[in-house]
């Protein structure tokens, strides 16, 4: 009868070993592979991981080691990263991007221009191809993701300690995540009448990535008045704070939208389910 009982105990426990070892995989996965969801994480100043439900991490304008990322080694320690989304080529958005696509064989989603220049800082050539560069009105195909190349305006030079090199011009993007939300990186800018063009374009935008600082960018009232044309559900403030040039605040921002659209203020380096 004991012997029975042990048996029984034991066929138990091991029943139930590949449970407990997919729920512990689905955990180690992180919330969005493990809710089928997309998850973002912003780092500071313009720089964003993006995860998608089929697994396509996407990382945008990549500086890790802005002053407001709380882990300036965060680059370093991204297991995977499949797709370079660069605005333009100011050192404050692609001062990572050579050293993750050397190390992750990430590519580049950008100007062809900007592609160019990076190739001759480091970038591999093979992962800056005609198949993920172009220009504006480019539509990219991305994992589960379709990124769409818009307007911007602003500057794009690449420079380091030994050349100062065109970038092309800047652009942001409007990400379709399959299975998921869609997404409008401004990039930086200043407002432009070509936002009115983005829903009627590209359909309806979940989440507006908008600059705010101001002096380089859009301020809070300049983003609001981009927002009112833009018409997103949620708007996720950026590039402020990081300089003390950059006054513009998320307060300022929500007062100037007058409930238009929500404002989702994220933490630096904390994943949020979207």
């Amino acid at each position: 009868m004991r012997s029975r009982i042990v048996a029984g105990l034991v066929a138990a426990a091991l029943a139930a070993v590949p449970a407990f070892a997919a729920a512990a995989a689905q955990a180690a996965a992180g919330p969005a592979a493990a809710a089928g969801r997309t998850a973002l994480t912003w780092y500071g100043h313009s720089t964003f991981v993006l995860e998608t439900p089929g697994g396509t991490v996407l990382v945008l304008d990549a500086w890790f080691k802005n002053p407001k990322s709380p882990d300036k080694d965060a680059a370093a320690k991204l297991e995977k990263v499949d797709y370079l989304l660069l605005s333009h080529g100011h050192s404050d958005h692609v001062g990572d991007a050579v050293a993750l696509a050397q190390r992750t064989g990430a590519k580049l989603v950008g100007s062809s221009d900007l592609g160019r220049a990076l190739q001759r800082m480091g970038f591999p050539e093979k992962q800056s191809t005609f198949e993920t560069t172009g220009n504006v009105g480019g539509v990219i195909q991305a994992g589960d993701a379709t990124v769409i190349m818009v307007p911007a305006v602003h500057s794009s030079d690449v420079n380091d300690a030994n050349a100062h090199l065109g970038g092309g011009n800047p652009v942001g993007f409007v990400i379709r995540v399959k299975g998921g939300p869609t997404l409008y990186f401004t990039g930086d800018t200043d407002v432009t009448q070509d936002m009115k063009l983005i829903p009627e374009r590209y359909g309806r935008i979940d989440y507006m990535l908008a600059c705010i600082g101001g002096h380089f960018t859009m301020d809070p009232a300049g983003a609001a008045l981009a927002a009112s044309w833009v018409k997103p559900r949620t708007v996720i403030p950026m590039h402020y704070g990081t300089f003390p040039v950059l006054t513009g605040t998320p307060k300022e921002l929500e007062a100037a939208l007058h409930g238009r659209a929500k404002v989702l203020v994220l933490e630096p380096g904390k994943r949020t389910t979207l």
